[in-house]
C-alpha cells in the first residue's frame, strides 16, 4: 500500500521528477496495476454488473464478470470467464480461461481451460483443451493444430467413416 502514496507524492511536488525522469511516469502511471506490469501484459476486468452486446474487441488481456453477449475477439490475448460471468458470444482468443457460464463457440490459437464450476455450451477448436472434474461442457472439440492437418490426412484412411479424425464429441 506505501508504494500507491509514493506514486502521488511524485506527481505533486515536481523537485523530484526530474531527478527520476525515466521512473516516475512509470511509477505515477501503473502503481495501481504493479503486478499486472510484472507479469508484462495489462489486465482489464469488466465487473459483474457491467453488460455488453455486441462486439468486444482489443489488445490486453480480459477477465469477464459480467454479461457479454455478441462476439469476443482478442486473437494474441488471454480471456478470463469469472465465476459470475455469463458470456453468449463467440469467443476467439490466445488462450480461455472458463470459471462462469459461456454459452457459443471457444476457438483458442493455444489452449481452452474449462475449471471447476465452469459451464462452456458449444464447440471448442484449440490445440489443448484442459476440462476440470465438475466442470460442465456440451460440444464439439476440435484440437487440430494447423502444422498437424497435413499429419492427419494420412491418418484420415485409416479411420474410415470419420469425417475429421481428431474431432470428439462430448456430451453431459
Amino acid at each position: 500500500m506505501w508504494k500507491r502514496d509514493e506514486s502521488v507524492k511524485p506527481a505533486t511536488p515536481p523537485a523530484q521528477t526530474p531527478v527520476t525522469t525515466p521512473s516516475a511516469p512509470v511509477a505515477v502511471a501503473p502503481a495501481a496495476s504493479e503486478p499486472r506490469t510484472q507479469l508484462g501484459r495489462d489486465n482489464v476486468n469488466i465487473g459483474k454488473s457491467v453488460i455488453i452486446k455486441g462486439e468486444l474487441s482489443g489488445s490486453e488481456d480480459l477477465t469477464i464478470e459480467g454479461h457479454v453477449e455478441g462476439r469476443i475477439d482478442l486473437k494474441d490475448n488471454v480471456l478470463t470467464i469469472g465465476p459470475n460471468g455469463k458470456i453468449k458470444a463467440e469467443i476467439f482468443a490466445k488462450a480461455v480461461v472458463v470459471l462462469g457460464e459461456v454459452t457459443g463457440n471457444v476457438t483458442a490459437s493455444e489452449k481452452v481451460d474449462i475449471r471447476d464450476n465452469g459451464s462452456v455450451d458449444g464447440d471448442i477448436a484449440s490445440p489443448r483443451v484442459a476440462i476440470a472434474e465438475g466442470a460442465h461442457f456440451r460440444g464439439a472439440v476440435d484440437m487440430q493444430r494447423a502444422g498437424a492437418k497435413a499429419q492427419a490426412k494420412p491418418a484420415a484412411p485409416a479411420a474410415p467413416g470419420q469425417s475429421q479424425p481428431q474431432t470428439q464429441k462430448v456430451g453431459a
